[in-house]
C-alpha cells in the first residue's frame, strides 16, 4: 500500500430546503389561513478518527465530498427531512487546515474524534411565519440557506512514542524489525525506507511503546532535500527522539550534528523533546574503534556545553538493545506524565 500523507479535498454542505407556501384547504373553513412549513436542514459534512486507517491514500481518488439538502417544506405545517450528515474517517493524527487561510481547524488525535467541518444550511421559513393582521394570506418564504463550502488540506502526522532520526543507513530499520514485529524493507543501499513504519515495542514488564521508523535525512532535507520534509513533519509527534548514528561513519558526531541542525531548521522545538543518542553497528566495529566510538561526545542540543554519552548497540547481534530500550522506556514514562508537549 502506498503512503500517503497530504491530501486536498473540497467539501461542500448541504443547502437548506426551501419554506412552503400553503394554505389550509378545509370544509366548511373558505378562507384557511397560510400553512407553509419550513424547510429542513441540509447535511453536515465531518471528520471523524479512525484507529484502522494508516494513510491518506483515498483522497487520491476521491476529492469532492457533498451532503444532501433539506427537503422542502410541506402544508399542514410540516417541516421537511432534514438531509443525512456526510463523515469522512481519516487515520488518527490528521491534522486539518484551511486551504485558505492555513489556518488550522481540527487536530484529529484520539481514535473516534469527531469535527464538524462544514455545516448544513437552515431550512427557509414557510409562508406560516409572514401572517399579520393586515397580510393575513401571505405569499412570502425563505430559500434554504446554502450549507458551508470550503476547501482543506488534511495532513497526517503519525502519533509514535519514539522517533528513530538518523541518516540513510544508519540502521534504523534494523533496530525497529529487531525489536518488534515491523518487517520494513531492509538493503544495504541509501533511501531503503521510503515510507515511516510503525513498530510496538514490548518492555520486559509488559510495558509497550510505538516507535517509529522515520526515512533517512540527509543534509539540506528541512529544504526538501532528498526526503526531506515530507517526513520531518512526523517527528513532530514523538514523545522521544533517539539519534542513530552509524559506527562504522569516517565522523559519528559530524552526522550526529547535521541530524541536530535539519531538525533545528525544521522545527526548533523538536530540540527541547527527550533524546538519546545510539551508534550502531558495533558488530562491525575492531576493538580499538568500538572504545573510542563509545568515548565520543555528542553536544546536547538543548544545553549548550553539556554532551551526551551514546549508547552503543548492534541490532543484528542483539547487544544493547536491552539498555537502550529501558532508557526509551524511562524517558517515554516521564513525557507521558508531564504531558504538555504542543507538539503532540
Amino acid at each position: 500500500m502506498k503512503f500517503i500523507d497530504t491530501a486536498e479535498v473540497h467539501i461542500k454542505a448541504g443547502d437548506g430546503g426551501v419554506g412552503c407556501v400553503s394554505f389550509r384547504r378545509e370544509k366548511f373553513v373558505p378562507k384557511g389561513g397560510p400553512d407553509g412549513g419550513d424547510g429542513g436542514k441540509g447535511g453536515d459534512i465531518l471528520f471523524r478518527a479512525s484507529r484502522h486507517l494508516s494513510t491518506l491514500l483515498d483522497f487520491r481518488y476521491k476529492r469532492i465530498y457533498e451532503a444532501s439538502r433539506g427537503a422542502h417544506g410541506l402544508g399542514a405545517r410540516k417541516t421537511g427531512k432534514s438531509a443525512d450528515d456526510v463523515t469522512i474517517e481519516v487515520p488518527v493524527g490528521t491534522l486539518i487546515r484551511d486551504a485558505v487561510s492555513n489556518e488550522v481547524l481540527v487536530d484529529l488525535v484520539e481514535d473516534g474524534q469527531e469535527a464538524v467541518l462544514a455545516a448544513g444550511g437552515r431550512g427557509g421559513k414557510g409562508n406560516v411565519w409572514f401572517a399579520t393582521a393586515t397580510n393575513q394570506a401571505p405569499r412570502e418564504f425563505e430559500q434554504g440557506i446554502p450549507g458551508e463550502e470550503r476547501d482543506l488540506i488534511l495532513e497526517l502526522k503519525l502519533l509514535a512514542d519514539v522517533g528513530l532520526v538518523g541518516l540513510p543507513n544508519a540502521g534504523k530499520s534494523t533496530l525497529i524489525a529487531a525489536v518488534s514485529a515491523a518487517r520494513p524493507k531492509i538493503a544495504d543501499y541509501p533511501f531503503t525506507t521510503l515510507v515511516p513504519n510503525l513498530g510496538i515495542v514490548r518492555i520486559n514488564d509488559g510495558e509497550t511503546l510505538v516507535m517509529a521508523d522515520i526515512p533517512g535525512l540527509i543534509e539540506g532535507a528541512h529544504l526538501g532535500k532528498g526526503l526531506g520534509d515530507q517526513f520531518l513533519r512526523h517527528i513532530e509527534r514523538t514523545k522521544v527522539l533517539a539519534f542513530l548514528v552509524d559506527g562504522m561513519s569516517e565522523d559519528p558526531v559530524g552526522d550526529y550534528n547535521i541530524l541536530v541542525h535539519e531538525l533545528r531548521e525544521f522545527n526548533a522545538y523538536l530540540l527541547e523533546k527527550p533524546a538519546l543518542v545510539v551508534v550502531t553497528k558495533s558488530d562491525t566495529l575492531a576493538p580499538e574503534r568500538l572504545k573510542e566510538v563509545s568515548q565520543l561526545a555528542f553536544p546536547e542540543p538543548a544545553e549548550v556545553g553539556k554532551t551526551v554519552t551514546p549508547i552503543i548497540i548492534s541490532a543484528v547481534a542483539g547487544k544493547g538493545l536491552d539498555q537502550l530500550l529501558e532508557s526509551l522506556a524511562h524517558l517515554v514514562r516521564e513525557a507521558r506524565v508531564e504531558s504538555d508537549d504542543p507538539a503532540l
